[in-house]
């Protein structure tokens, strides 16, 4: 059996990560009950689905909404979502004429508690310097084609400000009720590098 070092490639991330937990684990650095307790609140506690009820909440509550694009930081933490990389979100607003991406240009700062962990592309160094420079090609790339009349803003999230897109309800669905809306946010929509689901 040909190992990927014997062959020249390099070992996966998973099979690094494993690696170095174990090592850690087998030095007393870490507790692996502690890590696994971790890494399932990310995937089951805090996630694009507290996010996605943050705007269903939006969609349907005018008066959430305003607070919400006033002081994003206290109406999310309204519903009870708060935490580490989510002390200070700043929360605006997509519309027909105005769009909004969000980007980390120096390394990945992103909205723990609303969205998860960050997806691979959105550290990426080429998604990070590209949708500066050129946002509406890059979007485009993406799958979301903008016309020329639509204003792009990209907001640079850092470790003081987090930023979160309320993305646009899509049309159709004024019979939806909150709950029925959350399927349609997805984590992309509230990045702004998607809309929301049709219904």
């Amino acid at each position: 059996m040909t190992t990927s070092s014997e062959s020249g490639e390099a070992p996966s991330a998973a099979l690094r990560t494993e690696a170095l937990e174990q090592l850690l684990t087998e030095r007393g650095l870490i507790d692996s009950e502690i890590v696994d307790a971790f890494i399932t609140n990310y995937e089951t506690n805090v996630g694009p689905l507290n996010g996605a009820k943050v705007v269903a909440k939006a969609w349907t509550d005018p008066e959430y909404r305003r607070r919400l694009l006033a002081d994003g930081t206290s109406a999310i933490k309204e519903l009870g979502f708060g935490g580490p990389q989510g002390e200070h979100i700043v929360v605006v607003e997509n519309t027909p004429t105005t769009h909004n991406v969000v980007v980390c240009t120096l390394c990945s700062c992103y909205p723990w508690p609303v969205l998860g962990l960050p997806p691979g592309w959105y550290k990426d160094p080429v998604y990070r310097a590209r949708v500066v420079k050129e946002p509406r090609t890059v979007l485009s790339e993406m799958g979301l084609d903008l016309g020329d009349d639509v204003h792009i803003t990209v907001r640079d999230s850092t470790s003081e400000v987090r930023w979160l897109v309320l993305p646009e309800r899509p049309a159709g669905t004024e019979h939806l009720t909150e709950e029925e809306l959350v399927p349609l946010v997805t984590r992309d929509a509230m990045v702004g590098v998607a809309k929301a689901a049709a219904a």
